[in-house]
């Protein structure tokens, strides 16, 4: 059993993707963003970084106590080599996966994260900001389309961690500013994982969770972007 820490975000999304996929036995413990709910001393107990998501492995594969881990990378990675599934255990696949795992993770996420704040949560429009951002997300979507210009997959031809990590991410396009319909490829392949059934159960579980719509009032905001050191 997997205990899973949770919030309706991208980087939540990514693990909701690997559960449903897998078949791992989870339970779901959301943490309300917009609440504080991440601040909580039970929660910095598993997520000393005071981010979604984190899990609690409560069966480890070596028989002894509890494993807790936090950030998406690392989930999506343990998940993987605990289940021997959607990572390649081939010296060269391996390390393509990876490689776009982290690529997602330097990259993709931390870009499309800014590029969002700026344009729909910052207090202040900032136009050097947000088209810096935009513009960075762009590259990084064009990057995305001519690596799938010759593949079904990120790392070939099978899906992996890799992709979990990225769609999420490119979900919430038409919000960052981009245009999927000037990228063949990576719209084939967008439309290609939402068909999958478990991309749409772990979709429809978030709406059970959250509307999503709280971070546009102020408290929320102050809690999620202003929170003490």
């Amino acid at each position: 059993m997997i205990d899973f820490y949770y919030w309706t975000t991208p980087n939540g999304h990514k693990v909701t993707l690997f559960l449903e996929e897998s078949g791992v036995p989870y339970r779901i413990l959301p943490i309300d963003i917009s609440r504080g709910a991440q601040f909580g001393p039970d929660f910095l107990a598993v997520a000393p970084n005071n981010r979604i998501p984190a899990i609690v492995d409560t069966a480890p594969a070596d028989g002894g106590p509890v494993i807790p881990i936090f950030e998406s990378g690392a989930i999506l990675l343990y998940l993987a080599e605990k289940t021997g599934q959607f990572l390649p255990t081939d010296l060269r696949g391996r390390t393509e996966v990876l490689t776009w795992l982290f690529w997602q993770m330097g990259g993709l996420g931390p870009m499309a994260g800014q590029n969002h704040h700026f344009s729909i949560y910052a207090p202040e429009r900032i136009p050097y900001a947000t088209e810096r951002y935009v513009r960075e997300t762009g590259r990084l979507y064009a990057v995305l389309d001519r690596r799938l210009a010759d593949r079904t997959f990120v790392a070939g031809e099978s899906y992996s961690i890799a992709d979990m990590a990225i769609y999420p991410w490119i979900v919430p396009w038409h919000a960052q500013q981009q245009d999927l319909s000037a990228h063949s490829n990576l719209r084939r392949w967008f439309d290609a994982i939402g068909a999958r059934p478990a991309t749409k159960r772990a979709y429809a579980l978030a709406d059970t969770i959250s509307t999503r719509g709280t971070l546009h009032d102020a408290e929320p905001r102050r809690i999620l972007f202003g929170p003490p050191a």
